[in-house]
């Protein structure tokens, strides 16, 4: 309990410095400002996996990158959805730092709400890793699916939540600062400030149903579970603006995440029938971890080389459309 105790207190901390020092003003954010608060998340989980290395030993400590890793991969793919919901609620630039930083606490709440069921559902029954490492497959064939169709989502679709909120709230269309509620002719007001704080919070739930059984395959430590999750989700709102435009070009992330997912799938079927006293092979930490790395560097300079090869692709198209019409100019 004092563990845990430090550690919210911790990491409480954190959010605090990172609101005061670059999120409390409203701005637009840089990417050098994006980049160095990118960097200290990342250095701070690294010196956190350190500190368990030293403290608690390696298992821990792999464990731990494992799960960080793994969070952050899947959490990128979050942001094509945090781009939509931008979108629709046409917020501004401005406002957008304190959009995502609220929306990211009401997330890490709600997840470690969904760590603590989970935890409490594998302590009581071991048969649950095979329905998590069936979903985790299935996730995964349904991701591969998604990537071969030509659909592709424009519009963000509010949940169930949103859509009772803003019936039951009165609520106004026009931004008011980072102000939630505002008074107008003596009718307290919900602002859309607060209802796209909402979305994102609530929307996060959705992708931790996937993200939150992949890191049960690798740790079954709640706390590591925890942390890594803590650590993935705070510096996703610096990576927003860092890798807005690049989101793009990982046309095959999805691709990478499917396979993340099956494996760590396949990793809960195997532990579940070891569980079962099936003489199985067990997948190692070590083994996962360079499993997830090497599948999101290959990702990474498939879905730039492909992006590359487009672009030119469409540059010719664009050149040899232009020398048609001076042709047909002349």
């Amino acid at each position: 309990m004092a563990m845990w105790g430090l550690t919210i207190v911790g990491l409480c901390a954190l959010i605090a410095v990172d609101f005061f020092i670059g999120g409390r003003k409203p701005h637009e954010v840089s990417l050098k400002e994006a980049g160095i608060w990118t960097t200290v998340w990342i250095v701070l989980a690294g010196l956190f996996g350190l500190g368990l290395l030293v403290f608690a030993g390696g298992q821990p400590s792999g464990e731990f990158f494992a799960g960080f890793i793994t969070e952050k991969s899947l959490s990128v793919d979050n942001l094509f959805v945090f781009v939509l919901i931008m979108a629709k609620f046409a917020v501004p630039t401005i406002y957008q730092q304190r959009v995502l930083m609220v929306g990211v606490l009401i997330a890490l709440v709600l997840r470690a709400v969904f760590i603590a069921a989970g935890a409490a559902i594998i302590s009581t029954f071991a048969w649950v890793f095979y329905i998590f490492g069936a979903f985790l497959i299935w996730t995964a064939w349904k991701l591969i699916q998604e990537a071969r169709s030509d659909e592709e989502e424009e519009e963000f679709e509010e949940n169930r939540l949103l859509k009772a909120v803003e019936k039951r709230v009165p609520s106004t269309d026009q931004y008011h600062g980072t102000k939630l509620f505002i008074m107008e002719n003596g009718k307290r007001l919900m602002t859309p400030m607060l209802i796209v704080m909402l979305a994102i919070g609530t929307t996060d739930v959705l992708f931790a149903l996937d993200s939150i059984p992949a890191i049960f395959g690798l740790t079954q430590d709640p706390y590591i579970v925890f942390t890594a999750n803590a650590f993935a989700l705070m510096g996703l709102r610096q990576l927003y603006f860092l890798i807005g435009g690049l989101l793009k070009k990982l046309v095959h992330l999805s691709y990478g995440l499917s396979v993340i997912l099956g494996f760590i799938g396949v990793k809960l079927v195997l532990h579940a029938l070891h569980e079962s006293g099936v003489h199985v092979p067990q997948i190692s930490i070590p083994v996962s971890l360079g499993v997830i790395c090497a599948v999101l560097a290959v990702t990474t300079i498939t879905s730039l080389y492909a992006s590359k090869k487009q672009a030119l692709a469409e540059a010719g198209t664009g050149e040899g459309g232009s020398r048609d019409r001076d042709s047909a100019d002349v």
